[in-house]
């Protein structure tokens, strides 16, 4: 087994080889004066169980043209079995034609995994389970719940805790990380009305004097969930803290979180954190480094990934 990193998530790649005790493979991932992406595997990897991981975040389509050409190299170097781990898989949210002469992005983007030679994909809490269904290969959906759990179980009295669903698409999420901690569950009932822009317009669910945790796959302009947290506040909630694996944080996402009436926005290391994202007064981030690396053990073992979320 061999482990390799682009230029999307060093950090996060350095602590998955440091759980691995295995060092991260040599490979230099540059750019020529007009931006191509140019890479070179610098050691041999004939016949090896090679793991690239590469998270498609901002700048997406330059780190996903990385792990494209990561998995081409690999491919002609004769390695035995390519596994593109990406810990946040980008295009996911364009998972079907939400109107008329529109594409559906998410599968194009497999295709080219796939086609670059790629022969397994693991990934983390896909937007919509259905993803995997795009691949040709085995794909592998990791969740982060176990993390979240563990981390709500080492800072919250479980006894006043109400797991929230922001959105009705969202509730299986959540009840999946009510069921492990015990806890009730209720829902934010909102209506959107363009992309981007949210308006809360019921809570679901008597949340009054309790500890509410909104859970959610991904965090981007950041207004659901300030719009949620206001909503739950007026309706009796002690607190709302929210826990979400991505990240993304684009915009003013972070100012607009920092002034929020959120206790505390709680994001896994899926997507490196910006430096805003490191200073913020209420954003806290948490490692996916051993689930991710326990993962690749797995896979490379040939044991049972999913096992891990008994």
């Amino acid at each position: 087994m061999k482990v390799f990193a682009g230029n999307s998530n060093r950090h996060l790649a350095d602590a998955i080889c440091s759980y691995l005790n295995v060092p991260v493979g040599k490979a230099s991932v540059r750019r020529f004066a007009d931006q191509e992406i140019f890479v070179e595997i610098q050691e041999n990897v004939r016949g090896e169980d090679i793991f690239v991981i590469q998270s498609t975040s901002f700048p997406t389509n330059d780190h996903l043209m990385e792990l494209l050409i990561m998995i081409d190299a690999f491919r002609r170097a004769s390695a035995k079995r390519i596994t593109a781990v990406l810990p946040y898989f980008g295009y996911a949210r364009q998972d079907r034609k939400a109107g008329p002469r529109t594409p559906i992005s998410a599968k194009l983007v497999a295709n080219l995994i796939t086609e670059a030679g790629a022969n397994r994909v693991m990934t983390l809490d896909l937007h919509a389970d259905q993803i995997q269904g795009f691949f040709d290969i085995p794909t592998d959906n990791l969740f982060a719940v176990p993390i979240l759990a563990r981390d709500v179980k080492e800072n919250y009295d479980l006894g006043n805790v109400m797991v929230v669903s922001p959105d009705v698409g969202g509730v299986v999420r959540a009840r999946s990380l009510a069921k492990r901690l015990g806890c009730q569950l209720a829902i934010v009932d909102k209506r959107r009305e363009r992309a981007g822009e949210s308006e809360v317009m019921n809570v679901i669910g008597d949340v009054t004097g309790k500890d509410c945790l909104l859970i959610d796959d991904i965090v981007d302009s950041g207004g659901t969930l300030c719009n949620a947290a206001e909503a739950l506040l007026k309706n009796g909630a002690t607190s709302v803290t929210a826990y979400i694996t991505h990240g993304v944080l684009s915009g003013g996402a972070v100012s607009r979180i920092a002034s929020s009436k959120l206790k505390e926005l709680v994001i896994t290391d899926s997507i490196q954190p910006t430096t805003a994202v490191q200073s913020a007064p209420n954003i806290r981030v948490i490692s996916t480094a051993n689930l991710l690396g326990e993962a690749i053990n797995r896979t490379a073992m040939e044991s049972s990934v999913s096992s891990l979320f008994d």
